[in-house]
């Protein structure tokens, strides 16, 4: 391998970025921008679910228990409803999400130990938000009752102490406050610094599509120097990103960083190496920029949300989509972001990850290498 042959390549590729508004904006802008877009999508914590009372007991307690469940901001009172069919009228037109009916015999039945007389109505169309309102509902309405069972008991003269013998305490480490956001943000980074990896693709396809490939093709350069020339000026243009993100999650979504930034960069840098070399083995078999493009959404963008362990466990997928999501790069980089990020764990745990991608971005690399043809298709 000639490093004069590699450098002319690579400065070909990094004053195309510098020139080009297109791919800088593709490889240095868009993976910020749809960090931010993302994550304020994607990260939203639930509060103000609109909710209708149709309270048939009209007593005290029950009014008591109303004014429990509204308490704070995670669910509204939008209005006490008269009737079932109001309550209908109202799931139908959109102004509610959830309804609470208490029965008649709600307070007789909760002070005589009966349970709870209460009947929840949920917006189906709309999960996400109805299962969120029956979880709040339901977790205070159980306070509720212990609350005022609790009180009868001290009224008789028990002393709780005695009908206590759990102490249950519940510690969420690495994210106290069950934020969506800490969680989110660093395994957005396994999609957001794949973008260019679309460079490579495009990079390589416009040079058939434009019919530069023959000036490429009458050179001595070899097709491990002009792949490697492709992909390192968008390595480099990778680990900006790779700077300045988690500077962006950790000033704006005051997301934690709690390992080494050092080993940081170095696991990033192979991640970008592993999917870079599978945008260039896109860009291989691709003689359109279309379809580069089109092919690096499937491929790349696609199955990062769906099968990296971001959003959906690896676990619970089907064993066929276990296997291939082994071959993405972004499974693996996505655990190093989280334990990098989240827990401060280091390469003395993360270097089983940082191996498999070595062997994906060598593999790909190699296939891009067999398949490339320095001659005129």
């Amino acid at each position: 391998m000639s490093f004069r042959h590699l450098w002319a390549v690579i400065r070909k590729e990094l004053l195309h970025i510098l020139r080009d508004r297109g791919t800088f904006l593709l490889v240095l802008v868009t993976p910020t921008l749809v960090l931010l877009l993302m994550t304020y999508s994607l990260a939203v914590k639930i509060q103000h679910v609109p909710i209708a009372l149709l309270d048939y007991d009209q007593s005290p307690t029950s009014r008591e228990f109303m004014h429990q469940i509204t308490a704070g901001d995670d669910l509204d009172l939008y209005e006490n409803a008269a009737s079932m069919e109001q309550i209908e009228d109202l799931l139908i037109k959109g102004k509610i999400k959830a309804a609470i009916i208490i029965g008649p015999e709600f307070s007789k039945d909760l002070l005589a130990m009966r349970g709870l007389s209460l009947q929840i109505i949920i917006d189906g169309t709309e999960p996400e938000t109805g299962g969120f309102a029956v979880d709040h509902i339901g977790w205070r309405a159980e306070s509720f009752a212990n609350d005022i069972l609790a009180d009868q008991i001290l009224t008789s003269g028990i002393s709780l102490d005695s009908l206590e013998p759990i102490d249950l305490r519940i510690r969420s480490w690495y994210n106290p406050s069950l934020e969506p956001r800490i969680d989110i943000v660093p395994g957005l980074l396994s999609i957001v610094l794949g973008f260019p990896a679309f460079s490579v693709a495009l990079t390589l396809a416009r040079e058939h599509e434009h019919s530069t490939m023959e000036q490429l093709l009458a050179t001595p350069i070899s097709r491990i120097e002009l792949l490697l020339g492709k992909m390192i000026p968008y390595i480099l243009a990778g680990m900006v990103n790779v700077i300045v993100i988690p500077l962006i999650a950790l000033a704006w979504f005051d997301v934690p960083f709690n390992g080494s930034f050092l080993e940081f960069l170095l696991l990033s840098a192979i991640f970008l190496f592993a999917e870079l070399s599978m945008g260039m083995v896109i860009g291989v078999f691709m003689k359109s920029q279309s379809a580069a493009l089109a092919l690096s959404f499937l491929v790349v963008l696609f199955p990062g949300f769906f099968l990296t362990g971001i959003f959906f466990p690896i676990a619970a997928l089907p064993e066929m989509a276990r296997m291939e999501s082994l071959f993405l790069p972004g499974t693996h980089y996505a655990i190093i972001t989280r334990g990098v990020f989240l827990t401060g764990i280091g390469m003395d745990t993360l270097w089983p990850y940082a191996i498999m991608l070595v062997i994906l971005g060598a593999a790909f690399t190699g296939t891009a290498a067999l398949f490339f043809k320095k001659k005129l298709a």
